[in-house]
């Protein structure tokens, strides 16, 4: 008996170490914090950061102690959290930049970055783990407290960056952004200016997304970046490494510094001394600074290169400036110019010099662009995929430009962003990822989308399931598990809708046409029945969202409103406008239904603007530059006859193909339907349909508008029973007018008329059969039109 006793107490005195080695944060406890004074800035700001998040999840405090259990540190400092590490979680840090690992061994926990981002990143992922939000401020997400949390004994995590510089770039910021920051939240007595405290708010979301780059606000409306004391120094405090788009050279904002510093034109070919002086000036000022330095030129804000007309004259002009732009840099930063992060950017007319020949230097990033509608218009070869300075994307969920813009609401659909960016990475486009995010508000959602992407390129599983999980996720983070599956059902609907057509496209107008029927709202293509299903479609989930709301609870009813009822209800609103106007033009519905859609965007948005006390004051515009479709609509009564639709016999989403040949079909929930499919190149889908009784048939084939991937052509082969094979073409050449329909609608359409072999006449059905010839084929519907 004594030896039982003796084996069930060691047992047990096994079992309290085992449970004492776990760490621990608990309610009220004061939490020592080993971290050395010698840490970079990013480093205590980070601490600062979780400090405050630890006070308000525990009540304690973390406080600075030689004697602690959490034992911070970054690789090469000599810390106690080094020391804890084994020799290959240090190889592991030593191979990644920005890395970090958490360990927990013996009651202690060590967090040990590769470098000082890095380790900022691992203090605010305690943060994370305390259920912190990245919005917590952004977007009022308050925190929820908790009584404990146990990070068990053994416990380790190491994670690093999939794209070494991601981040936002505050663009279009005249009715949002800037307004907010220098009349609410900043308030300045000169105009436009956005300053430290402002930027100190962006910095520490971008931590908090694990981002580390930042393109600063341009617009004229806006005081530059650097022209405002304290905005350097914030960028310091937080490491965020500052760049500047494709039209703002050496950090400078020729758009709005130009005419205050510069002398002469901004004209590099007359005007060379005074361009370079300009340029020298603000990277004197830099000098321990993180920046990623954009090379080339072109005119003031985004105009064409000045001085250069014919393309001989800028491809001479561009090979000087690179010459001259990276003397510079290795004069005034770095005798090793490759030390010094530098990217090129192939936009407009600097993109047909690049395609002339330019030499550009094999360090520096090259980064593509999407069609500003979220459509990549070229990805690297393999010769850039080989370059030592690599690739990178910058991509747009917001945008101001033709043919029409989409600055209020942010609807780009999540599986457009994820297929476009992960086939980007998958090309090679993985140094630079840069999100146009307008003013930040209302993308919230789709900008952690794309930077979790940016951190780790696999945390999503590359189907429908793992978008769906992704934001689901997000959606019980924000608003508990509770609500969370309904919440989801209503945000694919959301987007799903919008990616039909969005809420600034209803009006059926144009930016920047010459054409001036385009200013006059007017008829979509849909006749009364699809513009009924759709209000429907609409009214049902802004009614469940008033419903949802009741079950909010009232410290997180102001993160409900901002990131789910105002974008829900606001385009509900919109499209009841805008499609109720259409049914009055022809005596179908009351234009009392209309002006009250209006009237209700109206209410939504000062409730917006009012919400905290008036902290958003003048951040939400429903009417950014006043274009028509923002307006009440005129009552005019139309003379033309209703829309009529031409009718489909049979309408197939991608993904009911009765079976494929080569890679398997994936679908992300893309689509009119969420039934497209991403389709290999070589690979086949079958479509199995009723026995055709005709000599013919015509099939409407349906598919993203995805710009060639590989080559200048982006085709699929389409047949029936095998016979009659047409190869078919859809890309688009510049900005032409296929190609403005294509992103209003994000749809790219080709109709084929394919002969029916008599052979065919047995059986009781017939076979389409679709291939892709090219890589970036997304196959959404095939519609069988009248025989």
């Amino acid at each position: 008996m004594k030896k039982y006793w003796i084996a069930f107490i060691v047992i047990m005195l096994a079992m309290h170490d085992n449970v004492s080695a776990d760490f621990i944060f608990s309610k009220g406890r004061i939490l020592k914090v080993s971290l050395s004074n010698e840490e970079e800035q990013v480093v205590h700001t980070a601490f600062g950061m979780f400090s405050h998040d630890y006070h308000v999840v525990f009540g304690g405090y973390a406080i600075l102690s030689a004697s602690s259990k959490l034992l911070i540190g970054t690789l090469g400092k000599g810390s106690e959290a080094e020391k804890l590490l084994d020799q290959q979680a240090l190889q592991d840090l030593r191979l990644h930049p920005e890395a970090y690992v958490i360990k927990v061994q013996n009651d202690h926990i060590c967090i040990v970055g590769s470098d000082k981002r890095g380790t900022a990143y691992g203090i605010l992922e305690l943060s994370r783990r305390m259920g912190v939000s990245p919005w917590e401020w952004w977007a009022d997400a308050k925190i929820s407290k908790m009584d404990s949390l146990v990070f068990k004994n053994g416990f380790k995590l190491f994670e690093y960056p999939s794209v070494k510089l991601r981040g936002i770039f505050i663009n279009d910021e005249d009715w949002g952004l800037t307004p907010w920051s220098y009349l609410t939240h900043e308030p300045s007595k000169i105009k436009g200016q956005i300053g430290p405290k402002t930027h100190a708010r962006i910095f520490e979301l971008l931590l908090r997304l694990r981002a580390n780059t930042f393109w600063p606000a341009m617009h004229e409306v806006s005081v530059a970046f650097y022209l405002t004391p304290g905005n350097k120094e914030i960028a310091d405090k937080y490491g965020i490494v500052v760049g500047a788009s494709h039209c703002e050279p050496m950090m400078r904002n020729a758009n709005a510094e130009w005419k205050l510093e510069g002398t002469g034109n901004y004209d590099y070919v007359h005007n060379r001394p005074a361009i370079l002086k300009f340029w020298e000036e603000r990277v004197k000022q830099l000098k321990n600074s993180d920046n990623l330095y954009t090379l080339g030129i072109r005119g003031v804000h985004d105009g064409k290169m000045q001085g250069a007309n014919t393309l001989q004259e800028q491809y001479d002009a561009l090979t000087n400036v690179l010459k001259d732009q990276r003397e510079m840099i290795r004069k005034n930063l770095n005798r090793d110019v490759e030390k010094i992060p530098q990217v090129f950017i192939p936009y407009k007319e600097v993109l047909d010099v690049y395609n002339m020949g330019l030499k550009v230097p094999d360090d520096v990033t090259l980064m593509w662009c999407d069609d500003n509608y979220g459509y990549i218009r070229r990805l690297p070869d393999s010769a850039e995929r080989a370059r030592k300075g690599g690739n990178g994307v910058y991509y747009h969920v917001s945008y101001w430009g033709r043919p029409h813009d989409y600055l209020w609401l942010s609807t780009n659909h999540p599986a457009q962003i994820y297929t476009q960016m992960k086939m980007a990475y998958n090309k090679g486009a993985k140094d630079i990822w840069i999100l146009n995010v307008g003013d930040i508000k209302p993308g919230e959602y789709l900008t952690e989308l794309f930077l979790d992407m940016a951190w780790n390129i696999n945390a999503l599983t590359d189907n429908k399931e793992g978008l769906d999980k992704h934001m689901l996720n997000w959606l019980t983070r924000e608003f508990g598990q509770k609500n969370a599956a309904d919440l989801a059902e209503v945000m694919h609907e959301y987007y799903r809708l919008a990616y039909i057509r969005k809420p600034e496209f209803m009006g059926n107008t144009r930016t920047e046409e010459q054409d001036p029927k385009y200013k006059t709202v007017s008829d979509l293509p849909w006749d009364e029945q699809e513009i009924k299903s759709r209000i429907a479609a609409y009214d049902k989930i802004s009614e469940k969202v008033i419903s949802l709301s009741k079950e909010i609870g009232a410290t997180k009813q102001d993160a409900w409103y901002q990131l789910i009822e105002y974008p829900v209800r606001g385009a509900t609103e919109m499209n009841k406008k805008m499609l109720y106007a259409q049914l009055a033009r022809h005596g179908k519905a009351s234009w009392e239904q209309s002006d009250k859609a209006f009237d209700t965007i109206e209410t939504l948005t000062s409730k917006y603007n009012n919400l905290g006390g008036g902290k958003w004051k003048n951040m939400m515009d429903d009417q950014p530059r006043k274009q028509p479709v923002f307006m009440k609509v005129p009552h005019t009564t139309s003379t033309a006859p209703m829309p009529v639709s031409q009718k489909a016999l049979v309408t197939l989403n991608g993904n009911q193909f009765s079976k494929f040949e080569g890679k398997a079909p994936v679908g992300h929930g893309l689509g009119y339907e969420g039934g497209a499919i991403s389709l290999g190149k070589n690979s086949s889908v079958f479509y199995a349909v009723k026995k055709i009784r005709t000599d013919s048939v015509s099939i409407e084939v349906a598919l993203a508008p995805n710009h060639p991937v590989e080559g200048k052509l982006i085709r699929f082969a389409i047949s029936l029973n095998g016979k009659d094979v047409q190869i078919v073409d859809y890309h688009t050449v510049d900005r032409n007018e296929e190609w403005k329909r294509n992103v209003l609608t994000n749809r790219a359409s080709r109709t084929v008329r394919l002969k029916v072999a008599k052979a065919s006449s047995t059986g009781a059905e017939d076979e389409i059969q679709i291939k892709a010839l090219d890589e970036g084929v997304i196959l959404d519907q095939i519609k069988i039109l009248a025989f």
